[in-house]
């Protein structure tokens, strides 16, 4: 926080979650969880709830630059999260953005939410590698997100490393693995092609995990905004996200959220 009291400044471009557990429902919640300041760019509006997407309404380009600049230009920015972009229109208006913008981008490369329903458009996905990608300080996909952008398939730990390198080539800083869906622990690769870093966590049994991809995604904006290197940033908000995941709830008929509000509620430290 600055000597005239105002805290980091971390913007989302992402989608709307009706059900408020992942999309800038889930990132807001997260910011404010760890100290900063969360705004808000909204690039869709969908409805869904703990059962699945509903349905979804992309919003105009010209309405996301318009967001995106009020609060660039006015407030400023000490680091920024992308998640859902639905269309290639929309992945190149924002990588035109944040390539005139001096603060780290965490890229969180939405492709299909948890219920499974396609939330990228599959023409999306080479101006994603070619125009997004290459903007991230951090990419951080999981391994689904891996063979949509890849191809390659990751079955084991040891092929974390393949998939890193294969998301590197399209131009990201580093590069952050997500190998939630291996069996075993959680563990998950950090790396720039030369530093590795693997994350591990014991893995809860707990379904309601919904947003925890938007959650891991926004608390490494908000660490790197409080000015953690990246390493750092990724590891404390491993934490963080292992944290909400045991504590996530029940919530409808379906997925409940991770509880992003766990380490306040229970009085335990957030970083």
């Amino acid at each position: 926080m600055t000597a005239q009291g105002t805290p980091p400044r971390v913007l989302t471009v992402a989608g709307s979650d009706s059900g408020g557990g992942a999309g800038i429902q889930a990132d807001l919640k997260t910011m404010l969880a760890l100290g900063v300041h969360g705004m808000s760019v909204v690039t869709a509006v969908t409805a869904q709830n703990s059962l699945g997407v509903r349905g979804a309404w992309e919003l105009p380009a010209e309405a996301v630059r318009a967001q995106y600049r009020s609060v660039v230009d006015d407030i400023g920015v000490q680091a920024v999260k992308t998640g859902m972009l639905s269309s290639a229109e929309l992945v190149e208006t924002v990588a035109d953005l944040l390539a005139g913008t001096d603060a780290p981008v965490v890229v969180d490369p939405v492709g299909v939410s948890k219920h499974g329903d396609p939330l990228l458009a599959a023409s999306a996905l080479d101006c994603v590698r070619a125009k997004l990608l290459p903007r991230a300080t951090v990419a951080t996909p999981n391994l689904d997100e891996v063979a949509q952008l890849t191809g390659v398939r990751v079955e084991s730990e040891e092929q974390l490393r393949d998939a890193a390198a294969a998301v590197l080539a399209f131009g990201p800083r580093w590069a952050l693995i997500k190998g939630g869906h291996l069996p075993g622990d959680a563990v998950d690769l950090l790396t720039d092609g030369v530093e590795e870093y693997w994350l591990r966590a014991p893995r809860h049994d707990n379904r309601h995990s919904h947003g925890t991809g938007c959650t891991l995604a926004s608390a490494i904006a908000s660490q790197l905004a409080r000015g953690r290197s990246v390493p750092e940033a990724v590891t404390e908000a491993k934490s963080y996200v292992t944290g909400a995941i045991a504590a996530g709830f029940a919530l409808g008929a379906g997925i409940g959220p991770v509880d992003h509000g766990w380490a306040l509620t229970r009085g335990a430290p957030t970083a």
